[in-house]
Order: structure tokens, then sequence, then C-alpha cells
């Protein structure tokens, strides 16, 4: 549970950097560049590795997930975008959060996890709390369903790929995994900012850089979570615990006001959490 808090820390930290972020950033693609940098900085300074194929056994898995990783990692940042042009940004913002079902579903149906009846239920509350934090009046565009449950398949693909390498990789190489996925991500990261003709600025790459520092760290201490707890009460946990908290920060950092309807919302994800944890 310690790795899993401070897993929900790091995830808090990014969201109020990139809150901090919004008045100063110019190109946000040439800012996540900057983030996945100081990623694969970090993941090169813990993996204790000067090179990128080290002879270890279990590293053709390790490079193969972390590059689909990677490559999941970006694409839901494109998809995101995507949506949010066509559908606003409530219910693109919504689907991503519901994405936390996707690797709940898989590590149960394929690693034979149990979900018991009280965690089937704070699975069930989370998902409705999650609903209900969308204000009645945050309609999307009439845009593309289809589109928003892609972005939650990726989205919940790329969450899922975690617990693929801790049920199939090597333990010893998790830090090598997360450089390759940090690597890759930032490699096609790249190639987009070109294809756009995005420029970088001292403010993106200030804050690309620190919001990369939590960015790795959660990604991390997630990580090292699978190997404490299992995976159904992981991802739950992690998805309604982050909303919980960021909008207390929101609160207290940002002076943002919460309507009746959230406050219920974060009472509703509180039951959850104890559901989950039971």
């Amino acid at each position: 549970m310690f790795y899993l808090i401070l897993a929900l820390l790091c995830s808090v930290m990014i969201t109020v950097f990139m809150r901090l972020s919004e008045r100063y950033r110019k190109n946000p693609t040439s800012m996540l560049a900057m983030n996945y940098l100081m990623c694969s900085l970090l993941a090169i300074i813990f993996s204790g590795q000067l090179t990128l194929f080290p002879k270890a056994d279990g590293l053709p898995v390790t490079l193969l997930l972390g590059s689909i990783c990677g490559a999941l990692f970006l694409g839901s940042f494109l998809l995101l975008q995507w949506n949010v042009s066509r559908n606003g940004v409530a219910l693109p913002a919504t689907f991503m959060k519901l994405g936390v079902l996707v690797p709940t579903l898989l590590s149960a149906l394929i690693f034979g996890e149990q979900l018991t009846i009280l965690r089937i239920l704070g699975v069930a509350v989370a998902v409705a709390a999650i609903l209900l934090m969308q204000e009645e009046g945050q309609k999307g565009k009439g845009g593309s369903m289809a589109g928003l449950i892609i972005l939650l398949l990726a989205g919940g693909l790329s969450d899922f790929m975690s617990k693929l390498y801790e049920e199939l990789g090597e333990t010893a190489l998790k830090d090598q995994y997360l450089l390759y996925t940090f690597v890759v991500a930032l490699i096609l990261c790249v190639i987009l900012c070109i294809l756009r003709k995005q420029s970088l600025c001292w403010q993106d790459a200030l804050f690309g850089l620190l919001i990369g520092i939590p960015n790795y760290f959660s990604a991390r201490f997630l990580l090292l979570s699978l190997n404490q707890l299992p995976a159904v009460v992981v991802y739950p946990t992690f998805s309604a615990g982050t909303i919980v908290l960021t909008t207390l920060a929101g609160l207290i950092l940002f002076g943002e006001k919460l309507s009746t309807r959230k406050w219920l919302a974060l009472c509703v994800i509180l039951g959850a959490l104890v559901l989950l944890n039971l």
C-alpha cells in the first residue's frame, strides 16, 4: 500500500504542474516531449545502465512490452486531443477515467485475480462516482462515440501494460522496462513535433521537465505496487484516489469551488475506496 500511496501523490503533482503550466505553455506537444525526456533520464539513472540494450535474460520481452506501452502513452494523448476537439472536454475526461475498467477486468479474466463481491461493488461505485463527477451542464458536442470508446480502451491498455510486465517480465529489469517505455514515447513525440512544426520555448521545456519528475515516479511506484497488491485493487484505488486528491488539491491550491454534485461524488468515491480495500 505504501507504493500505491506514493504513486497517488505523484499523480496529484502531475496535475498540479499541468495546471500551473496552463498560463505559460505554448505548445503542449513540445512540453510533452520534454516530460518524456526527463522520464527517460530518470529511468537511465535508476536502471544503472548506460546502454539501451544490456545483456540480460528477458530483455526482448522487456523491450517489446516497454515499446508498446510507450506507443500507447503517446497514442492516448493524441486520442484525448482528437476527442476534445469533437466532444468537448468533459466526455473525453470521463472516458479516460473509466479506462480503469480495462486493466481491472483484464487482470481478473487473464490472470485470474479474484474479484470478490465487495471489490465488484467497489468498482461499480467508483464508476458511478466518476460519472457523477461530470456536471449536468457539461455535455459533449455530439462527436464520435467510437472515438471515446477507443480512448477508453487505449488509456486502459496503457495502464494494463504494467500488470502485463509484472506477470511476464523480469523483475530485475523493471527500470529498463520504464526506460524503453519513455524513450519510445519520447522518440514518437519528437517526430510528431517535427511534423507539426512545433517550436520549443523555455516555458514548455521548464514545465515539461517538472512534470516528467512525478510522471516517472508515478509509473515506477505503480509498477512496484503491483508486486504487493492485486491489480483489481491497485487500478481502481489509483484512479479513484487520484480523483479525490486532485480535486482537493484544486480546492486548496487554486481556490476551485465544488458543486454539491461533486462533493457527493467525492463522498461516493471514498466509500468505493473502503470497499476496494476490505
